[in-house]
This record gives structure tokens, sequence and C-alpha cells, in this order.
């Protein structure tokens, strides 16, 4: 698709500003081909700068436009101010390159499903997706290729699951959850005893429930409950490669970042946040919109909208006074030597003092 900048603008519903700052001029006759970032734009795509301390960066693309903040001019290139730079910017990539939205299939002759389960209508089984006894499918949904429905299982309506994902036995996912490729639900949990000499396995006798709403990102896993069910609260998004143990209850609205790892009976309340390699261990609660940072190691409880950093996880304010402590560490070593031998002279001075006055 080509299309003029100022076409585009009055598509995005902003303002066209050319490089000298003025509204009209020839920048309305420019043409555009294509949508991409700074990094990647050439001179017939337009890009983006999200905020104006940013547009700086600007100077460093070969792109022909920008999609900018209010404020931002004038600049070097023609801009397309508007109020939200994201929300525009990506209807400009739709634009140029429309989603592919996938034909509907119904059940596919080549899926495997169990004679007793109950399909809505609506409902998409892709080629070689397998659905056992008993599982019930709501409105809408859709199983693709190489999934593996286990017996009991129940999918709300709208829910997409895709490519080699596996939901065991009995585990419930709400309406409209995306489940993506490769995620396990409601495998058994890490729990062990010896009896005679051996580990044997504890029971595995619960079930997964998920609510409303919820991702689970690629190859991430959530183990059972032992007698009930691990939960999954309603608008919680989980990413790729996160591991939530068995009896886990999570609230509702929680970001859980990639490789996180959650330990068994952990709970939490609304709004939580986890970024990135967390590791939370068994049995604490983490309260309302609390914020585990980073690789934070977290073996207590976390009070309620508190911020911990670090491993053993501590409140963000003392972690970093901590860091900064940290930072001057060299400096410090320096002093103390430097200290040291004044109180080694003193202390020779004291014990000898005719050596001095010699």
């Amino acid at each position: 698709m080509t299309i003029t900048l100022k076409i585009l603008a009055d598509q995005l519903g902003g303002t066209l500003f050319d490089a000298a700052g003025a509204a009209t001029g020839d920048a309305q006759r420019q043409q555009i081909i294509g949508a991409a970032t700074l990094e990647t734009a050439g001179p017939q795509d337009i890009t983006l700068v999200d905020s104006v301390d940013k547009i700086h960066l600007l100077g460093k693309s070969l792109a022909g436009a920008a999609i900018v903040p209010p404020g931002s001019g004038p600049l070097d290139r023609p801009t397309i101010e508007v109020p939200d730079v994201h929300r525009a910017f990506a209807t400009a990539i739709i634009g140029f390159r429309p989603p592919r939205l996938a034909q509907r299939c119904g059940v596919s002759p080549l899926a495997i499903v169990d004679q007793t389960a109950r399909i809505a209508a609506d409902v998409d089984i892709h080629p070689l997706a397998t659905v056992g006894q008993d599982v019930e499918i709501g409105v809408g949904a859709i199983i693709h290729s190489g999934a593996r429905i286990m017996a009991g299982c129940r999918i709300g309506a709208g829910t997409i699951i895709f490519p080699n994902a596996v939901l065991y036995e009995d585990t419930r996912v709400g309406k409209r959850c995306l489940i993506h490729a490769g995620a396990t639900v409601g495998a058994y949990g890490f729990g062990y005893k010896i009896v005679d000499g051996a580990y044997a396995i504890s029971a595995q006798l619960g079930w997964v429930d998920i609510g409303n709403d919820v991702e689970i990102g690629a190859s991430t896993t959530i183990d059972r409950g032992t007698y009930g069910p691990t939960m999954i609260g309603n608008d919680t998004k989980i990413d790729n490669l996160v591991m939530i143990a068995h009896n886990c209850r999570l609230g509702e609205h929680n970001m859980i970042c990639s490789q996180v790892g959650v330990a068994g009976s952990t709970t939490t309340g609304d709004w939580v946040v986890m970024a990135g390699q967390c590791g939370v261990r068994d049995h604490v609660h983490i309260g309302d919109g609390a914020i585990l940072g980073a690789r934070s190691g977290v073996s207590n409880d976390v009070p309620p909208r508190t911020t911990v950093l670090g491993e053993p996880a501590i409140e963000l304010r003392e972690r970093k006074l901590q860091l900064a402590t940290i930072s001057k560490l060299p400096e410090m070593r320096k002093t103390l030597k430097q200290l040291a031998a004044r109180v080694e002279a003193l202390d020779r001075l004291h014990t000898n003092p005719s050596a001095e006055a010699a």
C-alpha cells in the first residue's frame, strides 16, 4: 500500500507538520509505503517516537516521517502529531500489514474428538487436535492443531488454545482466554515423600481453575493442586516460560513476566506484578498491588503496595541504599587501608616514642 502523509494523518486523527514546522506544504504529498521502528525504517517508511525526551533518537533513523507526541517539532522531517503515539502507530501498521485472519474450519474430520465431548456452536477444532472424554467447549472457542484437551476439561466461550498446548484432566478455563503454544496446564505438582527408602509422589487429585480473560504464555507450566484447585484469577497475564506450582492461588489482574518461578501454595492479591526471573518460595503471600523487581528472591510475605528487589528481596528504598553503599566499597576500602596505616604508625609511636625522637 502507498499513501500520502496527508491522507495518513487524516486517518490517524493527527496534525501533519513539514520539516519547517508548517502544517501545509510538500509534506502533504509525500508518499509512504510502510511503517517500521526507528532502527529498521527506510526513507519511504514512517516511524514513531513515543515521548518528547526521546526525539533526539529520530536523528539516527532513516525514516521519511515520524509519528510523535504533541509539541515535538519542528523536526528535520515531516511529522504527524497525535495524542496517543502507540495507538496511532499500531493503526498505521495494520493499514500497511493487515493481520492474517484464519478461515473458520469448524470441527475438522482430521481432529480426534471423543463422542462424549460437548461442542458448542461456532467452535473450530483444527486438524490433529485431540479432545478427550467429557470435555466441554464453549461458543466460538478455537482449538489449534496439535493441542491436546484431556478428559473432563471445561473451556469457556471465545477461548483460543494454540498449537501443541496441553490441558491435563479436569482443567477449567474461563471465557476469552489465550493459551499459547506449548503451554502445559494441569501437570502433576512436584511433591514427594520417602516411602520404604524411595520417593513416592504425593496425591495429585486436584485441578487447575483459570478465570476469564487470562493469557498464558508459550511453554508456561501451571501444576494441578494436590486435593483442590490451583487458581489463576480473572484478567491475569502470564508471560512465556513461567512456572506456577501446585496449590498456588493468584489473584485478579496479576502481571507475571517471563521466567518467573512461583513455588507451591503461594497466594497473591490483585494487581500484583512479578518482573522477569523472580523466584517466590512456597507458602508466602504477595499483597495487593505489590511489585517484585526483576530477579528478586522472595522468601517472606510482601505487604500490599510494596516494591521489593534483590536476593533476598527487601523494600526497594532499602535495596537502593545497599546498592549505593556497595558502589562506594572500593573507595571505602582505600580509606580503610589509609586509616589502618595511620593507626599502625600511631601504635608504633606509642610503644616506642624514642624512635620518633631519633
